[in-house]
Parts: structure tokens; C-alpha cells; sequence
């Protein structure tokens, strides 16, 4: 399997607007691989993207992507589907205001996520809907198991108080990757599904020092009912047995540079940070 993280990075780009701290600063100054905009997969054997953020045009742009088939979304935070106006944008022909005959981008939609989907609105109602009349998107709903062209699909829920997050599975040629980037806790390490990948693709967790503003996460901070911490996710990716892992989701507020990771990679083995436009091969 052959993937390019587009974004590497979390909640805020980086470098953060108006920020003029020296992780933004650096990033500013360098661009790539130094600057991470938000989060976002594209699997290349079967033209899948993960999450849509609002930088999504600039990325698909740089990463060379010239077509896209399936748009699967791992759960519906601002900082995952923001940017899902990218559908139109590839899609609408202006003469008509519909989309080109043949565009619709198929929306791969786990059934849980349906009704939460169609809550997110703006003036033309529900989003999704929207995009669906104006044959932007075809939805495709599935239980937890598809097969496109070779590649075995499998969405595993994790289950929170306000959404379902989705961890995705791909397998194809004897190969499997685990894909859980945000919000995974509590991690289903003990699944079959999960287990023995030779690629995990997850957040790292929260990092307990040297935090942005000399701050430190509190017992009760809401993050750790999220999150696991570093060393919690590299004791839970033990657990799943993954050959590999490669972080994603670097919030730029962890106040950690491209070269901080380098270093803290280069202590643990069979482990990597990602980097936009890191292409990765399975």
C-alpha cells in the first residue's frame, strides 16, 4: 500500500496565525517539513482520502493528487471536516451549478456517523444533504466491512460520549494498516482488527513536559479523557503488537519542533513522526 500523509498536523496549523512563538516562528521562516497543516491520509491504491481540514485544496494540491474516488471521514470535529467544501470545489460544474457528469465523489459513511453528519448545516441546510442533491458526493453507508478493488476496509468505533470516532483498517497484498489519528480512547488494543499491523498510524498523546505557556495537564484536564499520554500510546501500540508507528496529529501548542521529533524518534526504535507530504509505503 502506498499512503501520503498530507497533514501531519492537529487542531491548529502550524505555524498558528499571529503566533510568534519558536516552534511557529521556525516553521514560518522554513515551511515543510518544519510547517504542519491539519490532518489527512490519502491512500493511493484506491484514491481514498482521510478527513477534509480547511487547509485540504492547498494539500491535494502539493501532494500531486490528480483524482479522488472515496472520501472517508474518521469523526466530524471542525478540525477533520472543515474543509469538506473541497467536494464542490472539485466537482461543480459552473454552467449548471451541479456537479460533472461522472465527479460525484463517493462518501464512504459508517453507519453510526449518518445522523451526526447530517447535523452539520449552513445556509442551504445540511451540508451533506446539499452536496448530495447537487450530486457532489455519492454516500455509500456500510456496517464495518468493504472491499474496493483489493483493499479490505473495516471501520472499528470507538465509542465517546458525544460522537463515534472511527479507527480504519486497511489490508491488501498480506499488509496491514491501522489508521487512528485523533481521539481513540479508549483504544480497542485487545480487537483482532487492530492487532499485529505493520503500520499503526496514531496520535501520539498528549506530552506531559514542556508544554506551551509552561503549562501542565491537571488530573481531571478534559484532554486525558481523549488522549492517552506519550508514554500510554507507545505502551498501547506494544500491546496491539504494531511493527511500526508513525505519529500524526502534532498539535502545535506541544511547543515541539520538526528536528525535537527527529531527536525524540532516534530514542525508540520502529518509530517516526510523519511530515507533511511523508509518503509511506507498505
Amino acid at each position: 500500500m502506498q499512503l501520503t500523509v498530507l497533514g501531519s498536523g492537529g487542531c491548529a496549523a502550524i505555524p498558528k496565525p499571529l503566533c510568534d512563538c519558536r516552534v511557529c516562528t521556525e516553521a514560518r521562516l522554513k515551511g515543510a517539513p518544519y510547517a504542519r497543516c491539519g490532518p489527512a491520509v490519502f491512500v493511493h491504491d484506491i484514491n481514498l482520502l482521510i478527513d477534509t481540514p480547511a487547509e485540504i485544496s492547498s494539500m491535494l494540491n502539493r501532494g500531486g493528487i490528480t483524482q479522488l474516488d472515496y472520501l472517508l471521514y474518521t469523526h466530524l470535529d471542525p478540525d477533520h471536516v472543515e474543509g469538506s467544501r473541497i467536494l464542490e470545489q472539485i466537482t461543480l460544474d459552473y454552467r449548471t451549478w451541479q456537479a460533472h457528469t461522472g465527479s460525484s465523489i463517493n462518501l464512504l459513511l459508517p453507519e453510526k456517523q449518518e445522523e451526526r453528519l447530517y447535523a452539520l448545516k449552513s445556509q442551504y441546510g445540511a451540508t451533506f444533504d446539499y452536496y448530495q442533491r447537487q450530486k457532489f458526493i455519492t454516500i455509500r453507508t456500510f456496517n464495518s466491512h468493504l472491499k474496493i478493488d483489493g483493499v479490505e476496509l473495516t471501520a472499528v468505533p470507538v465509542d465517546r460520549i458525544r460522537q463515534t470516532v472511527y479507527i480504519y483498517v486497511f489490508q491488501s497484498g498480506g499488509k496491514k494498516v491501522v489508521y487512528a489519528p485523533c481521539d481513540v480512547r479508549p483504544f480497542p488494543h485487545d480487537r483482532q482488527e487492530v492487532r499485529g499491523a505493520d503500520l499503526l498510524i496514531i496520535q501520539p498523546g498528549f506530552f506531559e513536559d514542556e508544554i506551551k505557556h509552561a503549562f501542565t495537564y491537571p488530573p481531571d484536564h478534559i484532554s486525558r479523557t481523549t488522549l492517552y499520554s506519550f508514554e500510554q500510546t507507545l505502551e498501547l501500540a506494544q500491546k496491539a503488537r504494531a511493527s511500526q508507528i508513525l505519529f500524526v496529529h502534532l498539535e502545535e501548542h506541544w511547543n515541539r519542533s520538526y528536528d525535537d521529533y527527529l531527536a525524540l524518534a532516534s530514542q525508540y526504535p520502529g518509530i517516526r513522526f510523519a511530515y507533511d507530504g511523508m509518503q509511506v509505503s507498505v
